[in-house]
């Protein structure tokens, strides 16, 4: 099952830094499967607040997300976004493809005894 690394970057002033992040970053995440979904796209704030930009990187599971993030090629990278953009990161489980929100609940409900 697909997972994701999600990252809400505030806004910033992109410096060579940046720019050398963003030039490496694919190579280090090539031997892992991972691929950009969303990368510096203007964001839409339907609800609340959301200062900045949104990054998703689609991976084949949380594993292999957990194995790139630590492996020595993206760590040597890493203090040049994390020196000059501020963010939130989290990896996360994507659902399956016979996914129904309808099983969470039913799950939600049977765990409170909502009814």
């Amino acid at each position: 099952m697909a997972a994701y690394a999600l990252a809400h970057l505030r806004p910033s002033t992109v410096n060579d830094e940046v720019l050398d992040y963003i030039e490496a970053i694919q190579e280090t995440m090539d031997p892992y499967g991972g691929r950009f979904l969303v990368h510096g796209a203007e964001v839409e704030v339907m609800e609340g607040n959301w200062p900045g930009t949104v990054v998703i990187i689609e991976f084949p599971d949380l594993t292999v997300i957990q194995d790139w993030y630590a492996s020595a090629p993206y760590q040597k990278i890493l203090p040049l976004r994390t020196a000059n953009v501020p963010g939130d990161v989290i990896v996360v489980d994507g659902v399956g493809p016979d996914y129904h929100p309808r099983t969470t609940a039913a799950k939600l409900r049977a765990l409170s005894d909502v009814r």
